[in-house]
């Protein structure tokens, strides 16, 4: 069974409630009512009512089951911005400084999940990354022993023995550009809580570059490949995930057994990885993107790690389908993985 549709039959029993600061876009309310219909939790949607209603009733769609919010009609909207105020990055701020803040659609979602209202966010569906990002990299705080929040991207191709049964977890495709070592065992370390989280399988993660263990080339980025290796290898041990990891690795030796072998490639993870962590932000998206236009592999996220709350940045480019596949994992992650595999992880 593909990953999503074992994460919705499982959310059916731990439903969650997802907010969509862009609620009057179109794909935003298709995704928000097969999230409902399935009943996956409660859809929020951030927007003018109105406007939300005509959109809906223009393509057909129903609204029962899904909340919408107007901030500036909110009965939180007191609240968030006496919380927004007390923060110390705003101290300082006047009243109507503060409510034109808390006013922003992708501030108040943020104010939703830092004060319990909801628990995951999928942003980005109309506005680029950087006007997406900017209220959640003020407001919501890093997972304790996080230093670097960075992104992944689930990607599923379906009757493939790669990865977890055809699922593969990338990073970093959309956030640091020019990532250091120590940003790179960051990385490698908040995707596979994340794989586990989902899958409750353990991860193999794959630091890649362009060769695989050489002991010839000696250039900065198999340099800082190597390095960020062995700072994620100790990291882990702080972290209550049974990973393997292992670098540097072509992406052949790291995905395909035989390829693996042939270039004498031995390790737990060599030919059986199931997180890919690329070396810059360069060679993540665009080998993200190929593989989803020219391979038409399903592609879900970007999914954003070593933060305290679940929170997806989707493409502009996303379709409702894509929309509703990350919605499901970022509720996914606000269920307690216990609460998730219960028979599996109970011994």
């Amino acid at each position: 069974m593909p990953l999503i549709n074992k994460l919705s039959a499982r959310l059916q029993n731990h439903p969650k409630r997802v907010v969509f600061p862009e609620g009057s876009d179109v794909r935003v309310i298709q995704a928000a009512r097969q999230f409902a219909t399935r009943r996956l939790g409660v859809p929020v949607l951030i927007g003018d009512r109105t406007r939300i209603k005509a959109i809906a009733a223009r393509i057909d769609i129903k609204l029962d089951g899904i909340r919408i919010i107007e901030p500036a009609r909110s009965a939180e909207l007191p609240e968030f911005v006496k919380l927004l105020k007390g923060m110390q990055r705003f101290n300082g701020m006047n009243e109507a400084e503060a409510v034109d803040y808390v006013l922003s659609p992708n501030y108040f979602a943020c104010m939703m999940l830092l004060t319990g209202a909801a628990d995951a966010m999928v942003c980005g569906a109309t506005t680029i990354p950087t006007n997406a990002l900017r209220a959640v990299f003020q407001l919501i705080p890093r997972q304790e022993g996080v230093e670097t929040i960075s992104s992944m991207q689930l990607m599923a191709k379906e009757d493939s023995n790669l990865g977890i049964n055809g699922t593969l977890f990338l990073a970093d495709c959309a956030v640091i550009p020019e990532p250091t070592a120590e940003q790179l065992a960051d990385i490698a370390i908040t995707t596979s809580m994340l794989c586990y989280h989902l899958t409750n399988v353990p991860p193999r993660v794959a630091m890649l570059s362009y060769s695989s263990k050489s002991l010839t080339r000696k250039t900065p980025v198999v340099e800082k490949v190597k390095t960020a290796t062995s700072i994620a290898r100790a990291k882990a041990r702080d972290f209550d995930v049974p990973v393997e990891i292992d670098g540097e690795l072509q992406i052949d030796a790291a995905l395909d057994a035989f390829t693996a072998n042939v270039k004498g490639v031995e390790s737990p993870v060599a030919g059986k990885a199931n997180v890919l962590v690329f070396p810059d932000l360069n060679s993540g998206n665009i080998a993200s993107k190929f593989a989803q236009l020219v391979a038409e592999v399903p592609a879900y996220g970007q999914i954003l790690t070593g933060l305290s709350k679940p929170i997806a940045e989707i493409s502009r480019g996303a379709s409702a389908h894509d929309i509703l596949g990350s919605a499901i994992i970022v509720a996914a992650q606000a269920v307690d993985r216990h609460y998730l595999y219960p028979l599996e992880t109970e011994n």
